[in-house]
């Protein structure tokens, strides 16, 4: 598999300061000096605090609600406010399914282990001829919006284990290939969650890992995933054996969105400025030094992931979703839409291919960003001090992709062992 990227040096220190923060501290850390308001704030959505957390009425549609609740409540959900914790759930993902969804649950976990698509699309048709899809079908209007991502995360993880990742569920193509049944329940919890191609990394990542330890409930999840160990879902790799590198490449990418929130912050508070304001270049360096310090933690994290089992399953996988341009974690489409490198490196139309694979109201979040930090995005017109803070941020955003494209390359990577040794 090849990942391209655009290569472009950078004459500045690494600063590798920390974007994390200790459990319980306020969201704006004196460390990286972000002012605790965005200059841009978001606006109050109905039915949520002064913090963008829902607030008590809110949380009777968005909590824990069981899997038989009945009716739609998408439209009732406050907007998504990605200060509060980028693109990561706003609760730790369901660990456990019940009910009925406990086979979907099982049925994930027995096609991420199987050892090619043949023997994960013998699971599937299993399922389908003992009804099991067919019953979870009727029961997808009764999930909680939660439980719907919970539902959505297995079926990603099924679907791409099967070699059925870049498929329309809805397209008649699509059933020559695929099992209909299946596709009839991947149709369906697209239709619930409003999302037709989350067959994609935020999907199989973000709402994969939870604290290994039952968190206290005032907790952010960002916050947890800084500081509490987490715990696959849906393992790559077979109970009571190391962890995968494909594991460890969506843990990294976690992680990596965790402790990115400064940056989310930071695109709220560039949104709107004037080129010559001066208070965009400290904003700037601030930017800077957020992805420094994500790159410096994808450094740390290559190490371990060079060094787990990989097989070639995982590595279709890999290859897979590479292919649909589905690997990026949102975290970098969020300094993208900032500082323009992506639309100024390869069109308009790949910043979109990318963010497809988002839930709506992140792609409009991320679009808001593309109008609003227009103004900033001059600077690279420019010339003086101000436009080369911006050039640099652009350069730092590029070594940190081409740092996160190394990691999914190690991971792509065959196992090197005494035959391959000798090949």
């Amino acid at each position: 598999m090849t990942i391209t990227t655009t290569t472009m040096t950078t004459g500045t220190t690494t600063d590798t300061a920390s974007a994390t923060t200790p459990a319980g501290t306020a969201a704006a850390g004196p460390d990286l000096g972000i002012p605790p308001t965005p200059r841009v704030p978001a606006r109050r959505a109905p039915g949520t605090t002064g913090s963008g957390r829902p607030d008590a009425d809110a949380r009777s549609v968005t909590g824990a609600d069981p899997l038989g609740a009945q009716g739609d409540t998408a439209s009732a959900l406050p907007p998504h406010d990605p200060r509060a914790h980028g693109f990561l759930p706003e609760r730790p993902p369901v660990r456990s399914m019940i009910g009925t969804w406990t086979r979907l649950d099982a049925m994930a976990r027995e096609v991420a282990v199987a050892p090619g698509r043949e023997a994960a699309v013998a699971i599937v048709e299993r399922a389908r001829d003992a009804e099991e899809l067919s019953a979870l079908r009727q029961r997808v209007s009764r999930l909680s919006p939660r439980n719907a991502e919970a539902a959505a995360m297995r079926v990603a993880v099924i679907a791409v284990a099967c070699g059925w990742g870049g498929l329309d569920p809805l397209a008649p193509a699509a059933r020559q290939c695929a099992d209909e049944g299946f596709l009839d329940l991947w149709a369906a919890i697209a239709h619930r969650i409003d999302h037709e191609q989350f067959v994609a990394l935020p999907t199989l990542a973000l709402h994969n890992w939870a604290p290994e330890r039952k968190p206290r409930r005032h907790i952010p999840i960002d916050q947890l995933a800084r500081t509490e160990p987490l715990v696959p879902i849906v393992r790559w790799a077979p109970e009571g054996q190391p962890l995968s590198r494909l594991d460890l490449l969506m843990l990294a990418a976690t992680r990596l969105e965790a402790h990115g929130i400064w940056l989310f912050r930071l695109a709220e508070t560039l949104a709107g400025r004037a080129p010559d304001d001066s208070s965009t270049p400290t904003a700037l360096r601030r930017l800077v030094r957020i992805q420094h310090s994500l790159r410096a933690q994808l450094h740390s994290e290559a190490a371990g992931l060079a060094a787990a089992p990989a097989t070639a399953q995982q590595r279709a996988v890999l290859g897979a979703l590479a292919e649909q341009g589905a690997l990026e974690p949102p975290v970098l489409q969020a300094a993208d839409a900032v500082l323009g490198v992506g639309g100024r490196r390869a069109g308009e139309g790949r910043r979109q291919h990318l963010r497809r694979h988002l839930p709506v109201q992140h792609r409009a979040w991320l679009s808001a960003m593309d109008r609003h930090c227009a103004p900033v995005r001059t600077l690279a017109h420019r010339g003086g001090p101000d436009a080369a803070v911006y050039r640099e941020a652009q350069e730092s955003l590029i070594a940190l992709r081409r740092t996160y494209a190394g990691l999914v390359q190690t991971a792509a990577r065959p196992v090197s062992g005494p035959l391959t040794a000798a090949a």
